[in-house]
């Protein structure tokens, strides 16, 4: 199975940040895409954050343009996928279906994630008892050359995000219709150590369309400290 995305390291930004003294740091930052697969998606932020670690995009075979492999018929494919890439420490910062994905990730192999940035995700929770808007069928017909797969796939891992322990921050945007604000307060009553930060205005796109502001909070939140518990 070929490594998903350009796998590419972006240069970090010359002005770095000082990490607080007794917070855990990331050797390497892994952006993960939503379900469009754009392996783009994070450049933007990617090449705002000061933070001096090695960034990694990837991407998902057989969407955003990255080839179709084989190997990959399905989600646990995928997950694989992003844990070949855990080598040491790492941040994995993810969009919408990436961050179910990234808790995934986390969920097996908790000692290689020293953080976790999540932005607009169902986050494995039953998104339609929570006010979400049904995106797969319009989007599948947007894309009709995509798996059908990723559509069908249901993941449900609310009794298992209380045992994550690393630092996660969750950014929302105000005016999201596919995965609404109540979803970001759900998951942070439900990850002992995580942050909600509210984006006025944004949209499902928030880390797109906001890079300058999602940047410096994610650096913030990279360097530390952090509660033991959610404020």
């Amino acid at each position: 199975m070929r490594p998903a995305g350009d796998g590419a390291a972006v240069p970090p930004a010359s002005e770095t940040l000082t990490p607080a003294p007794d917070a855990p740091q990331p050797h390497r930052l892994l952006f993960l895409p939503g379900a469009s697969g754009n392996t783009g998606f994070w450049r933007p932020v990617a090449e705002r954050l000061r933070h001096p670690a090695e960034r990694i995009h990837l991407g998902w075979p057989g969407f955003g343009g990255v080839p179709s492999d084989p190997a990959v018929n399905g989600f646990d494919d995928l997950l694989a996928l992003v844990l070949t890439r855990l080598e040491g420490r790492c941040a994995l910062i993810a969009q919408s279906m990436g961050g179910v994905l990234a808790l995934q990730a986390a969920l097996a192999l908790p000692r290689r994630v020293t953080h976790l940035v999540l932005c607009a995700t169902s986050g494995g929770l039953p998104m339609d008892a929570l006010g979400a808007e049904d995106w797969r069928t319009g989007f599948q017909a947007d894309h009709p050359e995509l798996p059908d797969w990723f559509a069908t796939r249901t993941e449900v891992l609310s009794s298992r995000l209380p045992a994550l322990k690393m630092p996660v921050l969750l950014l929302w945007g105000e005016a999201d219709p596919i995965s609404p604000v109540r979803v970001g307060e759900r998951l942070s009553e439900l990850l002992p150590r995580s942050r909600l930060r509210l984006i006025p205005g944004a949209d499902h796109d928030l880390a797109l369309e906001r890079a300058a502001t999602v940047a410096p909070l994610i650096d913030a939140h990279l360097i530390g400290p952090h509660p033991d518990t959610t404020p």
